[in-house]
């Protein structure tokens, strides 16, 4: 009986790699690849079922049973995903081949390990680094929209005071010749009438450029900047992220210097620059730590490059490595956190400053206008 519900199963999902047309199965790739808790809860469920001693195969028919409903509902995106898979797999493939197109390729990388040695691990493994990393995404939204939109208000602030509070004071009293702070937001209203378009896209174009660079921009200044926000969180979640992909490799039986090479292929360009420059010393014969030190970059952090020195010198270096990045990932959302409380502090404090300001200046206008009418 159990046979004949299996063989039921796989000719379902048999039937079902042949019936979906590519229409759908592109809006399925697009469903399933751009989002991670779909996948993360498929890699999660074959894990489980492979520690239970299903084969790849078996793990799959019953998964895809349950996405179309018992075959009936076979055009569901997570059904023609796993039909997909299935029907990639009997064509000889790997199953980190057969995610081509619904995965993206750091998954596929950490996957291609497994494949040949212990998949249920290497699933496992890639959860734990995608959750690692998504963990971060969070804290660091936070750290930079809500300063950025405190920035935009103030704009809106010295926009509202300079063109509608501004003006007509400066009517009230054509013959007033402004000093201090009175001067400069008469000067500011002026510039705001005539430049409200540079005021109001400053701030969108700044963080625009900034996103579409961070990724790109290298070089010692590069080094330098990776001190301050926003630069300084993207180094940390790029440096967690990597070292976390990094040690599940290692874990994996992979050497140091292939698993470098092989996370350069998905990395961005600043991560490139220093995967590239650490391999360079890891290829004369330093270990981890020493490569990374003589970099002189401080990725992904000093204290985290003094420790791999010693870690790469003990037996049990992937376990400690394993360990090391976990560890990290704790720390690194609490800094993160911390950090964007104190940038949220700085951010409320200059919206402050600049209604302060803006509120002082009219009053010194005032007191000009009414200085200059008792004159008159």
């Amino acid at each position: 009986m159990a046979e004949e519900v299996k063989k039921k199963k796989k000719s379902t999902m048999a039937k079902a790699m042949h019936n979906f047309n590519l229409v759908e199965e592109y809006y399925a790739k697009m469903v399933i690849q751009f989002s991670n808790k779909v996948r993360l809860k498929l890699y999660r469920k074959i894990a489980s079922l492979m520690k239970n001693r299903f084969s790849l195969m078996d793990a799959l028919d019953m998964l895809h049973d349950s996405a179309s409903n018992g075959g009936k509902n076979p055009g569901e995106p997570l059904a023609i995903a796993i039909a997909a898979w299935g029907r990639a797999l009997n064509n000889g493939k790997t199953f980190s081949d057969a995610l081509k197109g619904w995965a993206p390729d750091r998954e596929r990388l950490m996957l291609s390990v497994g494949d040949v040695s212990d998949l249920e691990s290497a699933l496992l493994n890639l959860i734990k680094v995608t959750e690692g990393s998504t963990k971060m995404i969070r804290p660091i939204v936070g750290a930079i929209a809500y300063p950025t939109f405190l920035l935009m208000m103030s704009v809106l602030i010295i926009y509202a005071i300079g063109v509608y509070m501004v003006p007509p004071m400066i009517d009230a009293a054509p013959g007033v010749r402004w000093r201090g702070m009175a001067r400069d937001l008469v000067d500011l209203s002026a510039w705001i009438k005539d430049n409200w378009i540079i005021a109001f896209a400053s701030v969108p174009v700044t963080m625009a450029i900034i996103y579409f660079t961070i990724g790109l921009w290298t070089g010692r200044i590069r080094a330098l900047f990776d001190n301050i926000p926003p630069w300084s969180l993207y180094k940390v979640f790029t440096g967690i992220s990597w070292l976390l992909a990094l040690s599940a490799l290692v874990k994996g039986g992979t050497p140091v210097s292939t698993a470098l090479r092989a996370l350069r292929r998905d990395a961005s360009r600043y991560l490139k620059e220093r995967i590239d420059k650490t391999l360079i010393f890891v290829n004369n014969g330093d270990n981890l730590g020493q490569a990374l030190a003589k970099t002189h970059l401080d990725f992904p952090d000093k204290e985290i490059i003094g420790d791999l020195k010693i870690y790469s010198e003990l037996d049990n270096f992937e376990e400690a490595l394993d360990n090391l990045a976990n560890d990290w990932l704790d720390e690194s959302v609490y800094m993160i956190e911390e950090k964007a409380g104190i940038l949220n502090m700085v951010a409320l404090l200059s919206i402050g400053a600049v209604i302060a300001w803006a509120v002082m200046g009219t009053f010194e206008m005032q007191d000009q206008i009414t200085s200059g009418m008792g004159v008159g």
